[in-house]
C-alpha cells in the first residue's frame, strides 16, 4: 500500500481487462470494486506518512478522533466485514466499549504497527473478493438500531459499504493530518 493507486491505470496493469477489438475496454466488476478500495485505503494510509507515534495519537480537533485511532478502526471495521461475508452475522461482534476503544491507539501500538495490520487485512480481503463464488450471495444482518430488521446484504453491497466507509474516513483523516502540521492529502 505504498504506491499511488491513483496514478495507476487499471487498464494496462490488470489481467481480468480485456479490450474487445473496438478500443472500447471492459474491467471485471470485481476489479473495479478492488481498485476503488484500494484507492480509499491509500488515502487513509497517506495521511500517516512521516507522523510519529505521538502525532497519530493526538486529537487535534474537537472530536475524539486521532489517526493512529482511525487506522486502527478502518482496519478492525473491514476486517469484520470480510469475515461477515463468510460466516455472517456473528463476526461483527464487538459494541459498546469494546466498539469505542476500537477508534483509540493503544499506548503500545505504532504506526508502522497498525499499517502493518491493514495491510493484512487488505490482502485478505482482496484475496476473498477475487474468490467469492458469487457477489450476489446475501447474509443476514446482525440485530443493531442501524439495521433494518431482519434485513440481508449481498457481497457486493457490503464491499460498497465498505469502500464508502473507508472513502469517509479517508475524509476525516485528511482534516486531522491537516490539523496537526498543515500536511494535506490533495491540494
Amino acid at each position: 500500500m505504498t504506491t499511488d493507486p491513483t496514478t495507476t491505470d487499471a487498464t494496462t496493469t490488470d489481467p481480468t481487462t480485456r479490450d474487445d477489438g473496438t478500443g472500447t475496454t471492459t474491467v471485471d466488476e470485481r476489479t473495479d470494486l478492488l481498485a476503488s478500495l484500494t484507492r480509499h485505503r491509500w488515502f487513509v494510509t497517506f495521511t500517516l506518512r512521516g507522523l510519529s507515534d505521538e502525532q497519530a495519537r493526538r486529537r487535534p480537533t474537537a472530536s475524539a478522533l486521532s489517526l493512529g485511532g482511525l487506522l486502527k478502526h478502518v482496519a478492525t471495521s473491514e476486517d469484520q466485514w470480510a469475515r461477515f461475508l463468510v460466516v455472517g452475522a456473528a463476526a461483527m461482534g464487538a459494541g459498546g466499549d469494546e466498539w469505542a476503544d476500537g477508534f483509540e491507539m493503544g499506548a503500545q501500538e505504532t504506526v508502522e504497527g497498525l499499517l502493518a495490520q491493514y495491510a493484512e487485512v487488505a490482502a485478505r480481503t482482496d484475496e476473498l473478493v477475487r474468490t467469492l463464488p458469487d457477489l450476489g450471495a446475501a447474509q443476514r444482518l446482525p440485530a443493531a438500531p442501524w439495521f433494518e430488521p431482519g434485513a440481508s446484504w449481498s457481497a457486493r453491497r457490503v464491499l460498497l459499504h465498505v469502500i464508502a466507509e473507508t472513502a469517509q474516513h479517508a475524509g476525516h483523516a485528511d482534516i486531522l493530518r491537516e490539523s496537526i502540521d498543515g500536511q494535506k492529502t490533495m491540494g
